[in-house]
């Protein structure tokens, strides 16, 4: 499922989603290494037209790891301090290479990215937002493919 179906079908968490990742300019990317642990990188992630985009360095590790495996974690920067306005977010999923030429173009317009420069588009696996409501309950909302989000709270 991409970013749009995602939005239509939850649209006040995606809307949440999006200003907590549009806060600031960059990310914690999750990739999993040839020998299957965890690699954590910076990244910057673009919301358009009804996607969610990874535009990574040329050859960079992470595009090896995508490439091998697409699966991925993307947490969105919590800031500065004890404020995390919105609460902390998390996206998952598979990252799925671009190599259209008209695509990459259209991206390209609209974002300029440094070039050259590897893009992934991203089929979502899960959305999680964690955060604290009237200084007594954490609050975690998870949404996964073909189910409504389920909210937990805790005291």
């Amino acid at each position: 499922m991409n970013w749009a179906a995602f939005s239509s079908s939850e649209p006040d968490l995606a809307r949440t989603v999006e200003a907590r990742f549009g806060a600031f300019t960059h990310h914690v990317l999750a990739t999993l290494r040839k020998d299957g642990s965890p690699r954590t990188t910076g990244l910057e992630a673009r919301f358009l037209n009804g996607e969610l985009w990874l535009g990574m360095m040329p050859d960079s590790l992470k595009v090896l790891d995508l490439r091998r495996d697409p699966r991925f974690a993307l947490q969105a920067n919590p800031g500065e301090g004890q404020g995390m306005g919105g609460g902390d977010v998390r996206v998952s999923g598979r990252a799925i290479e671009v190599d259209d030429p008209g695509t990459i173009a259209g991206y390209v317009e609209e974002v300029e990215p440094p070039e050259p420069f590897h893009l992934f588009r991203t089929e979502l696996t899960e959305v999680v937002r964690t955060y604290v409501e009237d200084d007594t309950y954490l609050v975690v909302q998870v949404w996964k493919p073909g189910a409504s989000v389920r909210t937990l709270r805790r005291t």
